[in-house]
């Protein structure tokens, strides 16, 4: 049984990225505690989460229409919005002197711009109804730095300031934010940068972390349901590291 604190009962999450790995790790998670949970994703599957309790919708996180729309659908469903996390993103591996500016720029607008479009809007939202608490996802390179990644670091960095920002700005109005930093986590996201077996070649990395693995999504899901949980309210602009050790090194 859930700790009562850790209940999420009569609350509404909205989660960015929730077709697959921690997003759809975190959706299931969230509503298994009680929570009514609208997901959203670049890809059409995840409409498979459509239905008791769920509801979809597919668009650009970049967009702030997109962001607009998904603060819309959760109140015109279910009502309210409560929790927001921030979870799509999209990474690039290459040099510095490698990448373009236009790969700068779209790395950029999906994690950073992406975060804050959302954020906004949910903080709108969240105001209305006496407070709630947001989560976003970042990285251990907003903390440390690795080669060939600057474009993701650098938007992660931001994520990570943006969280402090909210935190202070809308403490006292009831609203939290907080960042979990995972380290390297068994999903597919660099099938996007062409790797073919993104989950092969990400446990390759087990050895930089202490705890001997890389992680799995619903590990990090269940941080997240703590960050958005009334267990964790007396943190707020909190960079929370799920990483396997590996900033400990």
């Amino acid at each position: 049984m859930t700790p009562e604190r850790w209940s999420l009962d009569g609350k509404v999450a909205m989660i960015t990225g929730a077709a697959r790995g921690i997003g759809r790790a975190t959706a299931e998670l969230l509503h298994a505690r009680g929570a009514r949970v609208v997901a959203s994703d670049l890809s059409d599957v995840v409409h498979e989460l459509d239905g008791d309790g769920y509801a979809a919708l597919t668009g650009d996180v970049a967009n702030e229409d997109v962001a607009r729309r998904t603060v819309a659908l959760a109140r015109e469903r279910f009502g309210r919005l409560d929790i927001l996390v921030n979870n799509a993103g999209r990474t690039l591996n290459k040099p510095l002197l490698d990448t373009s500016v236009e790969e700068w720029d779209a790395v950029l607008a999906t994690n950073a711009r992406g975060n804050f479009v959302h954020s906004r809007e949910a903080v709108r939202a969240m105001l209305e109804t006496g407070g709630g608490a947001i989560v976003s996802v970042v990285s251990v390179v907003a903390q440390v730095a690795m080669k060939e990644l600057a474009a993701y670091a650098a938007s992660k960095g931001a994520i990570t300031q943006l969280v402090k920002v909210i935190a202070v700005e809308y403490g006292a109005r009831g609203i939290r934010a907080n960042a979990v930093a995972p380290g390297v986590v068994e999903t597919d996201i660099l099938q996007s940068t062409g790797v073919e077996d993104s989950r092969a070649k990400l446990a390759g990395y087990g050895d930089a972390h202490p705890i001997g693995r890389i992680g799995q999504p619903g590990e990090i899901a269940e941080v997240i349901a703590f960050l958005a949980s009334p267990a964790s309210s007396f943190m707020t602009g909190a960079l929370v590291m799920a990483d396997g050790g590996y900033t400990a090194i």
